[in-house]
């Protein structure tokens, strides 16, 4: 919520065992493009912790020695301006999203456009993928890999059942004090209203996302 609703920070110093988690959960909820020291007493997450913005990766407890040479570090590329180096660290440069969905109908096989498709939804066991048209596609794939695979920028996880494409959102209504209801374009109804309410917890990040 906080990095939702203020200022960019130039750097994050990130403990990774939280109160009410592991601070990756954050990395899938919002959009973090600043550069992060982690902090933490185990080095089994070290791994997932260069798989997002991070410049160093320190154990506790916390050597003054190391702690200055990740700042070094992040001086060194943020003073250097490097525009490629920053993408590298938040996880831009290079990073690959998904353009097609295979999906099968019957014997047949059919490739679907991301660009073509309004949302994603679960249903009963089954993830389905719904396009601007109208026309529904189970896929053989959990929402949470697919809300991984898809541009960040373009689809948004507003709760546990549905991933939103910006371009089918048709209006944003006050739903209570405290969340959000989502109108979808015509002809991506879901299966009913509640999945197009926005998570009490997303509502400041969707804000954010949908303020870009």
């Amino acid at each position: 919520n906080w990095l939702a609703g203020n200022p960019v920070p130039d750097l994050i110093m990130m403990d990774i065992l939280l109160d009410d988690g592991i601070c990756f959960e954050i990395f899938d909820t919002i959009r973090v493009e600043t550069p992060v020291i982690f902090t933490t007493a185990y080095d089994e997450y070290a791994l997932q912790a260069f798989r997002v913005n991070s410049v160093d990766y320190l154990l506790k407890p916390v050597e003054e020695i190391s702690l200055h040479k990740a700042l070094d570090k992040y001086r060194s590329i943020h003073s250097a301006g490097n525009p490629d180096m920053l993408k590298l660290l938040s996880g831009e440069l290079g990073r690959q999203f998904r353009n097609r969905f295979l999906i099968r109908i019957g014997s047949h096989y059919r490739s679907v456009r991301v660009s073509d498709i309004g949302c994603f939804f679960i249903l009963g066991r089954s993830v389905y993928l719904k396009t601007f048209t109208g026309r529904e596609y189970p896929l053989d794939n959990s929402l949470d890999n697919i809300q991984k695979s898809v541009d960040p920028e373009v689809f948004f996880r507003i709760n546990r059942n549905c991933l939103v494409n910006i371009e089918a959102v048709e209006d944003i209504v006050s739903y209570s004090s405290s969340r959000l209801q989502l109108k979808l374009a015509a002809g991506l109804s879901t299966p009913d209203d509640s999945y197009l309410v926005i998570s009490r917890e997303k509502v400041a990040s969707f804000k954010s996302w949908a303020d870009r």
